[in-house]
Order: C-alpha cells, then sequence, then structure tokens
C-alpha cells in the first residue's frame, strides 16, 4: 500500500527503498548511482555485489569522447598509379573551412579527427588537373571512410 508521504511500499526495507530511489531519480548520472548502489549493496551482503559490475559498466562508456571520423584513400592515374605530392582538399560543409593534405610517395593520404555531424567534400590536384568531387554525408553511420580519388594526366 502507498501513502501520500512514502513513494515506495512501506514494507520494502530501508536498503531496498533507498536502491529503489536512486535507479529511479534521473538525475543521478551513472557513476554516482553506480558508486551508491555499490555502499548500499554491502549492507545486503555478498548476494547482490555480482550485480554492481553491471551498473558501472556504462560509467566507463561516459568517459570516452565523441567517435571521430577518418578519411583516408589514394589519388590515382588512370592507370591506377598513385601519384606522388597531389594536394587533397576537404571541404568542411558547415563552415566552409578546408583542410589540405599532400599525397606520399604511392599516392596515398590521411584525414582524422573529423566531427560526425558535418558533410564534407573531398577532392584532389596536381599539376592543373583536378580530380571529381566526392562527398561523405553526416547521415552516414561509418566512422572510417577509404576514398580513392582519380587525376586524369
Amino acid at each position: 500500500m502507498h501513502s501520500a508521504n512514502a513513494p515506495f511500499p512501506a514494507e520494502l526495507g530501508l536498503y531496498r527503498r533507498r536502491i529503489l530511489e536512486i535507479m529511479m531519480n534521473a538525475k543521478y548520472n551513472t557513476r554516482r548511482t553506480a558508486g551508491m548502489v555499490f555502499s548500499l549493496v554491502l549492507g545486503f551482503g555478498f548476494t547482490f555485489v555480482a550485480a554492481v559490475p553491471f551498473l558501472a559498466v556504462p560509467a566507463s562508456a561516459q568517459t570516452r569522447g565523441p567517435v571521430q571520423r577518418v578519411v583516408m584513400g589514394k589519388v590515382e592515374d588512370k592507370s591506377g598509379a598513385g601519384i606522388k605530392g597531389a594536394v587533397v582538399y576537404l571541404r568542411d560543409g558547415r563552415t566552409s573551412a578546408v583542410k589540405s593534405a599532400i599525397t606520399e610517395d604511392n599516392g596515398t593520404y590521411r584525414f582524422v579527427q573529423l566531427s560526425q555531424g558535418v558533410d564534407y567534400e573531398l577532392w584532389a590536384q596536381s599539376d592543373e588537373k583536378k580530380s571529381k568531387s566526392k562527398n561523405i554525408s553526416s547521415f552516414d553511420s561509418k566512422n572510417e571512410f577509404t576514398i580513392n580519388l582519380t587525376i586524369d594526366k
């Protein structure tokens, strides 16, 4: 039976009521909740201690930062040979800022730490010749893209 002052049945023990209050109270973050539940579980004995690591798992997930995207690939000529020293451009669709990278000896390039929620446009240029532009959508759920660009030489 519920009373107006007690949100939980009076038959529940003090520890059980406190655990329910903590679990249902949305203002606690996962890390604090796990710590408080652990301290209350000790009053119950070892039977409930095994459940505590499951509560702590989301807390470790909170410590990770946002997932970053990586774009890599190769700038090639018509025959598929890598073009050394080509400039690869990456335009941020939100800010219009442009990053650039110069290809390695084998024609490879790499951009790291790109934001998830941004569209990007990618193209390459070498000796006044330009590749077709490729787009990366913010709606694409991948975090790693391999995009090869071809320049007619």
